[in-house]
């Protein structure tokens, strides 16, 4: 087992706070923590990329946002319209939730489209874009299938979950996804992760990303 120092593994992780009743504070303090531990990215609302973008700038971490969150089912042109506004505003980075009742309904074309429409509008920025399976949602089959379509509509990651779905990461769902994307797409682990055991277990399952709102906490894990 590959035991990570501070630095490594602050370079995999995503600091998280999406809750409702997150203040300008909280996120202030979120954007701190990130700059202090060089976290790859801040994943906040949309309603505060822009502080978050101002805090950041400079920093090496990049400000990343929601799309269609929590549940994906959104239209395809107000997801584009949430990626579009988020840009503006200076984010870096784009999580948007797969629209998972079209892929249960077997709307293959409906779900591709709704990725490139986010993508579409992120490729013009440079920015990346991470596709939220909510995998505690999907049979085995479907995780495959959405993670086929992610890939080929041209977004840079797969994630696990939103954290707020009634499961989380598993390692089980990361090294499918790791399978079926291959070894140069990005895969980031996302729910349920609270502690250096937790990250070590989703990396060694073929995550290259993590996002926690307990990245503090591992840090000072591994110091301890």
């Amino acid at each position: 087992m590959k035991d990570f120092n501070v630095k490594e593994l602050a370079a995999f992780i995503d600091h998280t706070n999406l809750k409702p009743d997150a203040t300008k504070d909280d996120i202030r303090k979120l954007c701190d923590e990130a700059i202090k531990y060089g976290f790859a990215s801040v994943c906040v609302h949309p309603y505060y990329i822009e502080l978050a973008s101002s805090i950041l700038k400079g920093s090496g971490v990049k400000a990343g946002t929601v799309a269609g969150f929590p549940t994906g089912a959104n239209t395809k042109e107000s997801k584009a319209f949430e990626a579009r506004d988020a840009v503006n505003r200076g984010a870096e980075e784009l999580d948007m939730v797969l629209n998972i009742g079209a892929l249960k309904s077997g709307d293959i074309q409906m779900v591709m489209e709704d990725i490139k429409g986010v993508v579409q509008v992120a490729g013009e920025y440079g920015v990346v874009v991470k596709v939220i399976l909510e995998t505690c949602y999907l049979t085995d089959e479907e995780k495959v299938l959405a993670c086929r379509i992610a890939k080929e509509a041209g977004a840079d990651f797969v994630k696990t979950s939103t954290g707020l779905g009634p499961g989380g990461a598993r390692a089980e769902d990361v090294r499918l996804m790791r399978e079926t994307v291959g070894p140069e797409f990005g895969v980031k682990a996302a729910g349920g992760i609270r502690s250096y055991e937790d990250a070590v277990k989703m990396i060694r399952a073929g995550a290259n990303r993590l996002g926690t709102s307990s990245a503090v906490k591992i840090m000072e894990e591994i110091k301890a």
